[in-house]
């Protein structure tokens, strides 16, 4: 096994225009610095900043045209 077949492995991948997919486990915050449970191995991140479920990504991005 190599380190990149590792099961704690993580990949961001910048969408274009929208979200950040994070592929792995992540230690994930609150701003007020409580944990965000993560119960899927891939999450989408918001980035423009509009979600109604922030940080992840509703598709909101869309509806804004947001441009990355």
């Amino acid at each position: 096994m190599t380190a990149s077949d590792s099961k704690d492995d993580v990949e961001v991948v910048a969408c274009t225009n929208g979200p950040l997919l994070v592929r792995g486990k992540i230690d994930l915050r609150a701003s007020n610095g409580e944990p965000i449970e993560q119960s899927r191995n891939t999450v989408a991140l918001c980035r423009c900043g509009v979600s109604a479920i922030k940080p992840f990504c509703d598709g909101t991005h869309k509806l804004i045209n947001f441009t990355a």
